[in-house]
């Protein structure tokens, strides 16, 4: 392995330190409507985020509300002595992308069959800190 590699490694060790973040992995709902539920708490407090996640009509919202505590957790495992309050959270990132899907075929007329494509997707969210005094 070469020195430039052996750094580089390195520096992602030491921001993947620095960074709080949660994924969720094969949720069972489509990309397209899973983003319209992200765009809403990107950005955003997370104590507001968790509120406009928990009055959401969207499914979507759930398994977020879900995603968002578990990042606070993971968080929360890093910084111990540091208080949520104090911290300044707010949803740095969130993306989703597409995972695969689950292919059926749905009779049609005249002996024909429609396929039916039940997506999935991948959530990452990566929280940020707005006063990093003690990191």
């Amino acid at each position: 392995m070469g020195v430039r590699k052996k750094l580089r490694a390195e520096q992602l060790k030491e921001d993947r330190k620095n960074k709080f973040f949660a994924k969720l992995k094969g949720c069972p709902t489509s990309p397209r409507k899973m983003r319209l539920v992200a765009d809403l708490v990107r950005g955003v407090e997370v104590e507001k985020a968790l509120h406009i996640l928990k009055f959401s009509q969207k499914e979507a919202a759930r398994s977020l509300e879900k995603l968002t505590l578990s990042a606070i957790a993971n968080w929360q495992a890093k910084n111990e002595d540091a208080a949520i309050e104090d911290a300044g959270l707010y949803i740095k990132e969130v993306f989703v992308d597409s995972a695969t899907m689950l292919k059926r075929l749905r009779p049609a007329p005249q002996g024909r069959a429609h396929r039916i494509r039940k997506r999935s997707n991948h959530v990452t969210m990566i929280l940020g800190q707005k006063n990093n005094s003690n990191s």
